[in-house]
This record gives structure tokens, sequence and C-alpha cells, in this order.
């Protein structure tokens, strides 16, 4: 999970993103990657893996496994220590969403945030 944090970070750098958009990027794909990790019991030989693509002023961060259940936010109480991170996710990102993958065992689980500032009228 450190590794796609620091790619993500590094590849932002090179983009020229505002902090806060890569700041808020990094955040929600630690989420991603630890929801893939603790709950897609993926077989041995199945990867985890982390995608960003930048289009136009649109950030896009997907995190795809091989299990293929679809994950939904969890009502978590305040007592509860975790089952927040898609309720997070849902609240930072511009959009977000979970799709199975067309042609393969597994889903993607993605996010986009506005890469630029809108422009000025």
């Amino acid at each position: 999970m450190g590794r796609a944090r620091t790619l993500l970070r590094e590849q932002a750098t090179s983009w020229k993103l505002p902090d806060e958009v890569t700041d808020t990027a990094v955040f929600l794909l630690s989420e991603l990657m630890t929801n893939a990790y603790r709950h897609a019991k993926v077989p041995a030989g199945r990867e985890i893996r982390a995608r960003c693509i930048l289009e136009e002023d649109r950030l896009r961060v997907s995190v795809t496994d091989a299990n293929d259940t679809l994950p939904t936010p969890r009502d978590a109480s305040p007592d509860d220590e975790s089952g927040r991170g898609l309720t997070l996710v849902a609240t930072l990102a511009d959009k977000w969403g979970t799709e199975p993958r067309p042609f393969g065992i597994g889903k993607t689980v993605w996010f986009e945030l506005q890469a630029a500032p809108p422009a000025v009228r």
C-alpha cells in the first residue's frame, strides 16, 4: 500500500496537481487499497492493482482485485474502529463507483477528483 501511495504522489507531482488534490487522492487510494487487502481475499498469484489517469481536469484513480464481490458503504457506529472507508471515499471524491471487471475475474473500485481549480468567470 505504501508503494502505491508513493507512486501516486510522485505522479501527481510530475503532473503539477494542487497539493490538496494530491493529498486527497493519496488518502482515498489508501482507503481503497486497504479495503482490497482486507476484504478481497484474492487467490494466491492474484494481485491488487492501482491505476491513475489524468484526463484534462479530472484525476481518476482505480483499484482492481480478483474478488467479484462489489463493496458498499457501511453505517459505522461511533464506537466502530473500522467501516468508514467507502463513506470517506463517497464524501471526499467528486465521483466514485464499483464495477465488475469486463474481461476478467474481480472488480474495480474507482474515484475521481477535480484536478484543477474551476475556471474563474
